[in-house]
């Protein structure tokens, strides 16, 4: 194989060339940012296996743990045996373990009977607003009491509700009053953590360059933004209540048809577009946090005890202003 010889190009005479001049390369035909990390990870959450798949998988899991419980039994057993003391030591580390494992299956349980409840509370006001009873909304109003009877931040808010309850006449009003009384710092405190994860999601997707590492760090960054929602409201989800609430969430996007770009997203994207010219990953970076705030919006509604009416439902591009203006806000002086 033959080496190609340089290429001489003549330039006439006096001529000179500056490569400061040249005009930059275009950029018309690069596809604006689409938010890719976040759209895989909306992927991977909804990705649902077939009948035989979770059959095969928990076969496989059954016979793993069986495996190591007859091994670990064997091995405790045949301790006993030669040296008491430490075997004893091995069934007591052993009945730690199940212990531990008995606790925490606890939990999970006792998560998903918490958002189960949380979730028919959602729909008695739903059915209480369409009959207009009275007695049906205080109903409502004594089930969101209870529900947060145990937590001390919500002790003035409830006594508040139980002092106006009666001036109340109407279920509308009594419904709007429960709302605004009990779910407004909490809404408030649930947008803020979506904020929170927009902002680490559009950071992450600008620093990180490798390609799945930001897929993994939105979807890990997501999972924690709905679990805390799920606590913020109530809920207390656990590892597997939140992967739920994660499947409900995009489950409820795609019944909306929210995952597409919006009238509440055209100014995130319009300002990815904008600053993809200067940094196509920071521009990606805008969009990501902007599905992130979309998913977080949609976490609040399935995680919220009462759906909104009487206060306003946050809107994507208003947590993407609020998100990106706390980069670059200054630490207030003390």
């Amino acid at each position: 194989m033959k080496t190609p010889k340089p290429l001489l190009i003549d330039l006439p005479d006096g001529a000179e060339f500056d490569p400061g001049t040249a005009p930059p390369p275009p950029d018309d035909d690069l596809p604006p940012p689409e938010g890719r990390a976040m759209q895989m990870a909306l992927r991977a959450g909804r990705a649902r296996m077939s009948f035989w798949a979770r059959l095969g998988l928990s076969a496989v899991t059954g016979f793993i743990v069986l495996v190591i419980s007859v091994s670990a039994w064997d091995f405790v057993t045949s301790l006993v045996m030669r040296n008491t003391a430490l075997g004893y030591l091995a069934l007591g580390l052993l009945a730690g373990i199940l212990g531990a494992g008995l606790v925490l299956a606890w939990r999970e349980w006792a998560g998903f009977r918490r958002l189960r409840q949380i979730d028919a509370l959602r729909r008695q006001a739903q059915e209480a607003r369409e009959t207009v009873t009275r007695t049906s909304a205080q109903d409502v109003i004594a089930a969101l009491d209870s529900l947060y009877s145990a937590r001390t931040d919500m002790r003035w808010a409830r006594a508040r509700l139980t002092e106006m309850a009666p001036d109340q006449l109407d279920s509308e009003g009594l419904l709007a009053l429960g709302e605004s009384t009990l779910l407004a710092e909490l809404d408030a405190r649930a947008r803020r953590e979506v904020e929170s994860a927009a902002r680490q999601v559009a950071l992450l997707t600008a620093l990180i360059p490798l390609a799945l590492i930001d897929v993994l760090a939105a979807l890990v960054t997501n999972l924690r933004m709905i679990r805390r929602i799920a606590e913020i409201y109530g809920g207390r989800a656990g590892t597997l209540g939140s992967l739920r609430l994660l499947r409900g969430v995009i489950a409820h996007l795609l019944a909306t048809g929210a995952v597409a770009v919006g009238e509440d997203m055209i100014g995130s994207v319009a300002s990815g577009s904008i600053i993809s010219k200067f940094s196509r990953r920071f521009g990606e970076g805008v969009v990501n946090g902007a599905l992130t705030a979309r998913l977080g919006i949609a976490a609040i509604e399935i995680c919220r005890p009462l759906p909104f009416q009487s206060l306003p439902r946050p809107r994507t591009s208003h947590v993407m202003s609020r998100a990106l203006s706390g980069l670059f806000d200054k630490p207030a002086k003390t």
